[in-house]
Formats: C-alpha cells, structure tokens, sequence
C-alpha cells in the first residue's frame, strides 16, 4: 500500500470502525464455547494458508470462509472476532525473507474483525428471528452476504485509493472472481450444520479435505484465467522462452 494521507485515512476509518464493533461484541457476547472455539480456529489459521492469488488483482484469496461462518453461526461474535483476526494474521504473515507490511496487516485485520462482527450480529438478530419467515438458512444467507460485503467493498476501497483506479470496477471484479465462492462456502457451513445436528459438531468439522479440494480446483482455475488476461505478446513470449 501507498504511504498516501488518504491510505492511512482509510486504514484509520477501518481500525476505528473494527474497534467500535470489537467493543460492543464483547459487551454483547455471554456465552463462550472453549472446545468449538479452539477447534473452528485452529482449522481456520490452518486453511488460511492455502490460498490462491486473484487473477488482475492485487490480493488473494483464502479457502477459510466456511470455518469463519461457522464461527459466526456457532460462536458468539467475540468469539468470531478472534477467529477471524488469528486466522487473518496467519494468512497474512509474509513467508521466509518477505518484507513485512504492517499497514496491510492492520487494515486486513480491522476488516476481518468488522466483517465478522456485522456478520454475527445479523444471524444472532432477535428481531430477525422473531420474523414469521425468519429461517436458519435465510439468516445463514444474510450473515454471509454481510461478511461478503464487509470483505469485498473495504478492499476494493483500499486498491482504487493506492492504486489510483475505479473502486467500482474493482469491486465488480471481486465479485465475479470470489462470488460463487461464498456460495459454496454458505453451503457448506449449511451441511456442517446439518450433520452437528444429528452427529455432533466434532465429525462435521471433517470437512477440511473437502476445503483442500476446492482450494486446489481454484488454484488451477485461477492460473489459466490469469494465463487468458495477460496480452498475447506477453504470451508468445513467455511461450518462445519456454
């Protein structure tokens, strides 16, 4: 990110805006659950390293979303606030020998811990569950659109001010790449639902094999469509030096 009064303007507005629901998440949160927390979390930070490098952006992707829904859904939004931030930190921490960014880091965390707090709120609201068409899986769809937007329009915000380009192309651009991902992340966490009903949280957690083959169907998805954007002359000679 650029050191730009506006960047470290945005930043401040995350982190003021991450703090504020933080506060309120924990005045609000009673009840706390130690062995699913601990559990969610460590296959959270797990799969937040298997990510994928978004194809004419200049960010990625993690395959941890259906565990941070299942955070919002089972935890309380502390809870999903520390699943999200630990998570976030360990995706985020830069390999052996690369330049630690900690402006990145601190507006990646301010948007996770933002995002997962309207995200636990909007499925645990009273009043929405007091609605006569009020179902688990309309408030599941809800918390996930929220968690969507308050992933995608913060970064898309973030790219078009450093980079000086259209936050609503950037956005769009999102949102066709990583869209149909939070599809299959709801529906996930739907049948990670389904099955602790009958069988118990602890076997329905079993579905990290099934995050690690969609990380790699996307990996591969992801190469080719960046091997289709880039110019053909770029193609060629990339081809001729092969």
């Amino acid at each position: 990110m650029n050191n730009t009064r506006q960047t470290k303007t945005l930043i401040g507005t995350m982190f003021a805006a991450a703090a504020g629901t933080a506060a309120y998440a924990a005045f609000a949160s009673h009840s706390l659950h130690p062995y699913l927390n601990l559990s969610v979390l460590a296959l959270a930070a797990a799969t937040s390293r298997m990510k994928v490098k978004l194809p004419g952006i200049n960010g990625t992707m993690s395959v941890n979303l259906p565990f941070l829904l299942t955070a919002v859904v089972n935890l309380s939004a502390a809870e999903a606030i520390v699943v999200a931030c630990v998570s976030t930190t360990v995706q985020c921490w830069p390999k052996k020998n690369a330049k630690f960014n900690p402006q990145q880091l601190t507006f990646n965390l301010s948007m996770m811990a933002f995002a997962s707090c309207l995200a636990s709120l909007v499925y645990h609201a009273q009043w929405l569950q007091a609605m006569p068409w009020s179902t688990s899986t309309l408030t599941l769809v809800l918390a996930t659109a929220t968690l969507f937007l308050g992933q995608t329009a913060p970064v898309a915000t973030i790219v078009a001010v450093s980079e000086g380009k259209s936050a609503t192309s950037i956005w769009w651009n999102l949102v066709q790449l990583s869209f149909p991902y939070y599809v299959i992340s709801a529906g996930v966490t739907s049948m990670v639902q389904a099955v602790s009903t009958h069988m118990g949280w602890e076997l329905a957690l079993a579905v990290f094999p099934v995050m690690y083959g969609i990380h790699k169907s996307y990996q591969l998805y992801f190469v080719r469509l960046a091997e289709a954007l880039r110019p053909e002359p770029m193609v060629r000679a990339a081809s001729a030096g092969a």
